[in-house]
């Protein structure tokens, strides 16, 4: 029998709920027409599960990280880009191949150049009109570039003796985000709701306000500052792990209200202030999982550690997925296999992020484990 998942006696099991909640809505997000009624309020919302996958990553790179600098005063820079790589690459480069080599399995309109995938860069000046497939890659780009600068941010800051301004560079830097925002928010969205140019306006928010890295970054600072609390700062989170429900409460508080000022995706109020808002209230939650007084770090269950360890696979090749499956059933002309084409296309999506987990993830994993032994 294939084992699809290990269990760790270390494992966080609240962040592997956590992982499942960010890449269904991820799921039902892109999904796009046709979604069940009874779904259209998780859609709304569905966007935010790259941030929730960005607060993940701030929280859970920048503790690795800052536990190596606390417990040996520097950082293997080879491991953790090795770490990295086999973690991210392999999987990443088999769907580059798919979608460059099989034209009808392409989502969208067209590909950006090779070489911003190669680079991780295609989420800068990407054209929303004719670069659409693929276009999901933008946040893997962000958490790449994120990768490649927080170890030698860290060294930096430790080197100089200025790891005291940490906390007042993760605030200017979301502040600095802010402003962006608003600049390119007013320089290349509002004048097309002004003129009621609806196409352009979409394009100008996706293209200048919701991929460019500088725009986005609010989710890893705050899974960062956790990071930070629960290295430099033991008082604090002992405060707050002893009370994990109350703080996983506050965090969906929290949620409530960026739910409420994100009712539209495309909004003022959601850029502007609806970003770092949904940042912060699953930088609550995830703060709440990670607290052994947590209901979500009690529960166990097979079905999301299954889900969170598929995750990325998952979201590599979910639209994919989704545009081949609803065109075969289009094809097929059954009317009642049309009208569970949704659950159709999740089974099949998760069936085959399992497939891509087994083939190419995990061989690389376990190659890299072996590496690692030898450096």
């Amino acid at each position: 029998m294939i084992k699809i998942t290990e269990r760790k006696t270390e494992r966080l099991h609240g962040l592997d709920h956590l992982r499942t909640i960010a890449i269904l809505l991820v799921m039902v997000f892109h999904y796009g027409r046709g979604i069940p009624a009874y779904l259209e309020p998780i859609k709304q919302i569905g966007w935010t599960g790259v941030d929730l996958f960005f607060v993940l990553s701030g929280y859970l790179i920048g503790f690795q990280l800052l536990i190596e600098y606390k417990n040996t005063n520097r950082i293997s820079f080879g491991q953790f880009y090795i770490k990295r790589f086999f973690r991210i690459i392999p999987a990443y480069l088999a769907v580059l191949i798919m979608y460059y080599s099989l034209s009808e399995l392409k989502e969208g309109s067209g590909l950006p150049p090779l070489w911003k995938f190669l680079t991780f860069t295609q989420n800068f000046g990407l054209n929303a009109q004719t670069e659409k497939s693929f276009s999901h890659a933008w946040s893997l780009c962000i958490e790449e570039q994120f990768y490649l600068l927080l170890p030698i941010s860290i060294v930096l800051l430790f080197k100089n003796k200025l790891q005291k301004t940490t906390p007042y560079l993760i605030i200017g830097l979301i502040i600095l985000g802010y402003i962006l925002r608003l600049y390119n928010w007013q320089e290349h969205v509002q004048p097309f709701i002004d003129n009621g140019n609806r196409r352009q306006m979409v394009y100008g928010f996706l293209e200048k306000v919701y991929y460019p890295s500088y725009n986005r970054m609010d989710g890893l600072l705050m899974g960062l500052s956790i990071a930070v609390i629960f290295n430099y700062k033991p008082n604090i989170k002992a405060k707050l792990i002893q009370h994990g429900n109350k703080v996983l409460l506050a965090g969906l508080m929290v949620f409530m209200l960026a739910y409420v000022l994100c009712a539209n995706f495309i909004s003022y109020n959601t850029s502007i202030y609806g970003y770092p808002l949904i940042s912060l209230a699953y930088a609550i939650i995830v703060l709440a999982a990670i607290s052994p007084t947590c209901l979500l770090y009690k529960f166990k269950t097979k079905f999301t550690l299954l889900i969170a360890t598929l995750s990325y696979s998952i979201y590599l090749t979910h639209k994919q997925v989704y545009h081949f499956t609803k065109m075969f059933i289009k094809d097929l002309g059954n009317e009642s296999i049309e009208q569970w084409t949704f659950w159709i296309c999740i089974i099949i999506a998760i069936v085959a992020g399992l497939l891509l987990h087994l083939i190419i993830e995990k061989p690389f994993l376990k190659l890299r484990d072996k590496l690692l032994k030898i450096t």
